[in-house]
C-alpha cells in the first residue's frame, strides 16, 4: 500500500522561504519514489494552508484543520528550520497526535537550536568549542568593546544575525542585528580553522553512520549572504588525513547520540592544529539537492532520492525521550 506522507513547510521566522525550498526539494523526491504526497505549508502570519488553500480563518482554526491534515499521515516530514519549527515545536505536534515524524524528538530539537546549551552537551561529552558567553538583547547597551569575536543570535539558523566584530563599532552593530533574532545572543571568540561539516543519519534499523566530512570555503565568514548567493564553495570529501577525519566523524555521532538526535543532523565544526571544534548542530538541516547534507550523502553513494526515502523508514513517532515505537499506536 502507497504510504501517505504530509511535508510540512514555512515557518513563523526568517528562514522561512529556506524552509519552503526544503520543503519542495522533499517533496519532489517523494513523488518521484512512489509515495502519496500532502503538502501543508505555515505561514509567516501563523496560517496554515494546504496546498493553496488557507485552514481556517485564523491561526488557531487553521492549525486545528492541519492537526486532521497530520492525523491521517503515515509519517510527517517536518521541513521546517529554525523557531517554532526545528526547535521541537512540530515534534511535540506531531507526539500529541501519535504520528511517526522524520527527524528528531522534542528535546533534541530544542537543545540542538540553543547554542549555548549545545555547547554545555558538547563539553559534557569531551568535545571542544569557542570560547564564549551570553547577553540578554536588553543588555547589550552595556557591553564592553572585545575584539576577534563572532556575535550570533543564541537560537537561529542559516547564520541569520550572525558577524563578525573586529572594533566597538562592529560590535555594536552585530549584537543589534542578533537582536532582532532572539532576546540572547552569544558572543564567541573566533577560532581560527577550516570550516567542516560532517552529517549523521539514523536508519530504520538504528544504525546511525556518518557522510563524508564536508570542507564550506567561504571568503570570510560563512554569513547568510555567502550561504545562499552561490560565492561559498562546498569540497566533498574534504581533503583531509584520515586522523582529522577520524576526529571529525567520532565527534559527529557523539554529538548526535548526546543529543538524541533521529533522522539526520548536520554537525559544523572548525579543524584547528589542536582538532575538532563544535560551531553548531543542526537537526532539522537544510534539505534541498544542492545543500550540504544531500551533497554529503552523494559523495558517499546515496543519490537524492533514496536519501529522503530513507529518513522516511527511519520516521517514528516522537516519544519522551526523543523516540518512540516505529509504528504507529
Amino acid at each position: 500500500m502507497t504510504r501517505r506522507i504530509v511535508v510540512i513547510g514555512g515557518g513563523e521566522n526568517a528562514e522561512h522561504d529556506v524552509s519552503l525550498a526544503t520543503a519542495t526539494a522533499v517533496a519532489g523526491a517523494l513523488l518521484s519514489s512512489g509515495f502519496d504526497v500532502d503538502e501543508l505549508t505555515i505561514g509567516r502570519d501563523g496560517m496554515w494552508r494546504r496546498g493553496a488553500d488557507a485552514l481556517g480563518a485564523r491561526a488557531g482554526r487553521s492549525l486545528a484543520a492541519a492537526l486532521g491534515v497530520i492525523e491521517r499521515a503515515d509519517v510527517v516530514f517536518p521541513a521546517v528550520h529554525g523557531p517554532s519549527g526545528e526547535d521541537g515545536t512540530l515534534a511535540a505536534l506531531c507526539a500529541l497526535a501519535h504520528t511517526p515524524m522524520v527527524g528528531s524528538g522534542l528535546r533534541a530539537g530544542a537543545i540542538g537550536m540553543d547554542k549555548w546549551a549545545t555547547k554545555l552537551v558538547a563539553e559534557a561529552v569531551g568535545i571542544h568549542t569557542a570560547p564564549g558567553r551570553t547577553v540578554a538583547a536588553a543588555e547589550i547597551a552595556d557591553i564592553e568593546f572585545e575584539t576577534d569575536v563572532v556575535v550570533k543570535p543564541a537560537s537561529a539558523g542559516s547564520s541569520f544575525g550572525v558577524a563578525l566584530a573586529r572594533d566597538a563599532s562592529q560590535l555594536r552593530d552585530a549584537l543589534r542585528c542578533a537582536a532582532r533574532f532572539d532576546d540572547r545572543i552569544l558572543i564567541e571568540d573566533v577560532v581560527p580553522g577550516r570550516e567542516i561539516d560532517v552529517a549523521v543519519i539514523r536508519e530504520a534499523d538504528g544504525r546511525r553512520w556518518a557522510s563524508p566530512p564536508l570542507e564550506v570555503q567561504a571568503d570570510g565568514l560563512f554569513d547568510t549572504q555567502s550561504k545562499y548567493d552561490g560565492s561559498a564553495r562546498f569540497c566533498v570529501p574534504a581533503d583531509i588525513g584520515d586522523a582529522d577525519r577520524a576526529a571529525l566523524t567520532g565527534a559527529a555521532l557523539r554529538m548526535f547520540d548526546a543529543l538524541g538526535c533521529a533522522g539526520v543532523a548536520r554537525i559544523d565544526f572548525f579543524l584547528t592544529g589542536h582538532g575538532p571544534v563544535l560551531n553548531e548542530v543542526n537537526t532539522m538541516p537544510g534539505m534541498a539537492a544542492e545543500s550540504q547534507v544531500p551533497r554529503m550523502f552523494a559523495a558517499a553513494g546515496l543519490p537524492y532520492d533514496r536519501f529522503v526515502a530513507r529518513l522516511v523508514d527511519s520516521a517514528v513517532v516522537p516519544g519522551p525521550a526523543g523516540r518512540g515505537p516505529s509504528v504507529r499506536p
